[in-house]
């Protein structure tokens, strides 16, 4: 797990204790049917590539980067297609750290690059379809959320709200 020098000196602060992070996902088609999955040296489990804002980052910077890094694939963002949270994004690390994360999705289309795990995050890369993504130990938030990912939508997706004031 990488872990960039702002969320450790976090760390050095708040212990294990859960985190609210911004974070972006790259979501990277091959045609109509399939979308780039990486595989986490972590756990073994596919996600979409995609990890923290870091400081002074733009969504659309970290989306490329992240790309990048983990598939090895020069993207362009071309929209938002969702943003996610709450308790299904809670993260629970090996060494004890717990991240809720707050992800932005963003369509993205290749410019350039060789797909490629990079090795330290990634053990595995490639393009899947819903069917074939049934077949993988997929991370937990991703369960929910692939279908829609598969999905072409005229605007982004999210979570209704559900919240409402109590009653005195």
């Amino acid at each position: 797990m990488a872990i960039s020098p702002y969320v450790r000196g976090l760390r050095t602060h708040v212990g294990t204790a859960r985190l609210l992070m911004p974070s972006v996902a790259g979501i990277v088609r091959a045609g109509d049917d399939r979308i780039l999955l990486v595989q986490s040296r972590d756990d073994h489990r596919w996600t979409t590539p995609g990890g923290s804002i870091e400081l002074d980052d733009t969504p659309a910077n970290a989306v490329v980067r992240e790309v990048w890094e983990e598939a090895g694939l020069l993207v362009r963002p071309m929209q938002v297609v969702a943003i996610y949270g709450g308790p299904n994004f809670v993260v629970h690390y090996p060494n004890g750290d717990e991240t809720q994360y707050i992800s932005i999705m963003f369509e993205c289309e290749v410019v350039s690059g060789e797909l490629r795990a990079d090795g330290d995050e990634t053990q595995a890369a490639r393009f899947v379809s819903l069917d074939e993504a049934a077949g993988l130990p997929l991370a937990p938030w991703l369960t929910d959320v692939l279908p829609r990912l598969f999905e072409r939508r005229a605007a982004p997706w999210f979570e209704p709200a559900t919240w409402r004031p109590q009653h005195s």
